[in-house]
């Protein structure tokens, strides 16, 4: 898919990875192009689907959830898995959830204040929807890095 870009496009990504509230106007200085050139360009990225959104990353612990876990979620009939998709999206501490192969068909990323916290959304509200007949939740440390995809 990032074959069809050109390198200005591609100097785009790399620059909006790295600070996606950069200036359009510095952009077009750094690039030595036009704002309006740069407008369109960002503007085919995102028709294209390559740029989904720009937004804001909260950081969780500053916040008071200090606790961050990953949660493996057994499903009882694969008839479920949607379902449970939409349902989980729904539980405002969970903040990813990934459909994967093998015992488990989801996993999910949960930030909670604390470990009581943790216990209580897995089981006061997962744990009682229909389709979850098990989780295996394993707690971070931290998470030592995260990073978009690269662009060659």
């Amino acid at each position: 898919m990032i074959g069809q870009f050109d390198e200005t496009d591609k100097k785009i990504l790399r620059r909006l990875g790295e600070n996606a509230r950069v200036p359009y106007s510095t952009l077009a200085t750094e690039l030595g192009i036009s704002n309006t050139m740069v407008h369109q360009r960002v503007n085919k990225l995102r028709q294209s689907g390559v740029i989904k959104n720009a937004t804001y990353v909260f950081e969780p612990k500053v916040l008071g959830y200090t606790t961050e876990a990953m949660t493996r979620i057994q499903v009882t009939n694969a008839k479920y898995v949607n379902s449970l998709i939409a349902s989980l999206k729904e539980i405002p501490e969970i903040v990813e959830c990934s459909n994967i192969t093998g015992k488990y068909a989801l996993i999910i990323k949960i930030f909670a204040k604390d470990n009581s916290h943790l216990r209580d959304v897995l089981y006061g509200r997962i744990h009682p929807l229909t389709g979850v007949e098990g989780t295996d939740t394993t707690i971070s440390f931290e998470t030592a890095f995260q990073k978009n995809i690269a662009i060659d």
